[in-house]
């Protein structure tokens, strides 16, 4: 069923507590009312029977007196006299003859006399003639007096007799009961709504623990390394609903942590395999270059072809050991090795490196963007230079020939009061496929058959993700935004405060 839109439009409880609670007080409102509305509709009922009882006893004896004139005399056999004294205050009586009304009073409080003067408008003698002659009891409104239960019976000489009481009292007692209801119930309501909240809140400490935990847990670094889970959620009466879920959280917080100690685990197998591995090939490696280029120096004469394989085994064998010293370097980033820490020229790292690309790629366009005060950060110094090398061979291998590359530098202050320098490297080549940007900076990812249109070879994927493991041990981050025509990798660094 569709809810109006006024419904609709209404605040809504967020939290399980606040919809428990609103739904315990209303539920108690609709029992006050529905007791409230009994209570007022039984008792209006009642007194309303007995008020229709009182017209019967009264009869219609006061409304036949009333073709006497008004105080009655004293020579009367006191018939009359008695009637007028043995009706109550508020009496009302009229006589109607062929529906106009011919005679009319009303018995005032303190006064042994009929008060004849009672002004009844054209309405109120039409409402008066319409009640039904059937000795029943009805309802009507005289503009003058109010609502009356009134009675009318055929007198002797074929007139009708019409005699009332106010229902005031009765609307009185009724309204003094609503307001008496309004007032407890409201109480009722305050009371009920204040203990029901802490009632709820009680009730659901157990469930607030284990949210509370989930949250602790949702806030840790589950990627990598090793994750230390917060203490489990307290259990709780595995009957009710509340135990049943912080039991099962804490049976998933475990199968949880164990996947986690598993995972490290073998993330350190392979860190200490690859750190292994790279440590013991280096010495390999460097032989069997060395033992190519010495071949190449041999003063004899050497076929061709065997020149030719010497050159590709001494070509190969310093890639692989450039492979070979990359992967080292990783493992040991991975492992938390301390990097060197001092002051290091950032502006004249950027320099030396432009300087080593423009002459390593002279068909790519190299244009600098440098602050006039030199930038100075906090790290070391060779890894700084290595960055600076990937990023800008990354620029050189993977665009076209006459590409534009942009090495900008610049500093900016950060809401805490340091300071954080940002090294954009932009070229406005054909740029990285959506699909592989995700990846980019992860250990062998390699596109340069989708990004080159002059490829030649490629190096290992390792290059990028050396920048982001340096950048990250330094403090600091790395991004990129990529679209064809324009692609920048940022690398933002802390500024080493100044101590002069």
């Amino acid at each position: 069923m569709r809810l109006p839109r006024w419904l609709r439009r209404l605040p809504r409880p967020r939290t399980l507590r606040a919809r428990l609670t609103v739904g315990l007080v209303v539920l108690l409102a609709v029992s006050c009312a529905a007791v409230g509305l009994a209570a007022v509709v039984g008792l209006s009922g009642f007194l309303t029977q007995r008020l229709d009882e009182q017209l019967v006893q009264v009869g219609n004896r006061f409304p036949a007196s009333l073709e006497h004139s008004g105080r009655l005399p004293d020579d009367h056999d006191g018939d009359e006299h008695g009637d007028t004294r043995r009706q109550a205050t508020g009496t009302f009586g009229a006589r109607l003859v062929n529906g106009e009304v011919t005679n009319k009073g009303l018995v005032r409080s303190g006064d042994l006399a009929v008060d004849l003067s009672v002004d009844l408008t054209g309405t109120d003698q039409k409402r008066l003639a319409a009640v039904p002659v059937d000795g029943r009891a009805h309802t009507v409104h005289l503009s003058a007096l109010d609502d009356y239960r009134v009675v009318a019976s055929r007198g002797l000489d074929r007139d009708v007799l019409v005699v009332g009481l106010p229902l005031e009292p009765v609307e009185a007692t009724v309204h003094r009961l609503e307001l008496l209801a309004a007032i407890v119930f409201g109480l009722a309501l305050a009371v009920a709504g204040v203990s029901g909240a802490l009632w709820v809140r009680w009730s659901l400490r157990p469930l607030s623990r284990v949210a509370a935990t989930a949250t602790r847990v949702s806030e840790l670094p589950l990627a990598s390394g090793e994750v230390a889970l917060p203490p489990r959620a307290p259990e709780a009466d595995p009957r009710g609903e509340v135990g049943r879920v912080a039991a099962a959280f804490n049976r998933m917080l475990g199968h949880v942590e164990d996947a986690l100690t598993k995972r490290h685990a073998s993330e350190e197998r392979l860190r200490t395999f690859a750190a292994d591995a790279s440590h013991e090939l280096r010495t390999p490696v460097a032989s069997v270059r060395g033992h190519a280029e010495l071949a190449l120096l041999h003063p004899g004469p050497v076929p061709p072809e065997v020149t030719r394989a010497l050159e590709r085994i001494a070509a190969e064998s310093s890639r692989m050991g450039e492979m070979v010293d990359d992967l080292l370097l990783l493992a040991r980033l991975d492992a938390g090795r301390p990097l060197e820490r001092r002051p290091v020229d950032l502006t004249h790292l950027v320099l030396d490196a432009v300087t080593d690309a423009s002459a390593a790629g002279p068909d790519h366009r190299w244009t600098l963007e440098l602050p006039e005060e030199p930038v100075t950060v906090t790290g070391d110094a060779h890894r700084l230079q290595q960055v600076l090398a990937n990023l800008l061979a990354n620029a050189r291998l993977h665009t076209p020939v006459g590409t534009k590359v942009t090495v900008s530098l610049e500093t900016e202050g950060d809401t805490d009061g340091s300071r954080t320098s940002t090294l954009k490297v932009h070229d406005d080549g054909p740029g990285i496929p959506e699909d592989v940007q995700p990846g980019v900076f992860e250990r062998f990812t390699r596109a340069e058959h989708r990004r080159r249109t002059d490829a030649s070879g490629g190096g290992a994927g390792l290059g990028l993700s050396i920048v982001a493991a340096v950048v990250e041990a330094h403090g600091g981050s790395v991004g990129l935004e990529s679209r064809p025509g324009a692609t920048t990798f940022s690398v933002r660094l802390p500024v080493a405060l100044s101590t002069g």
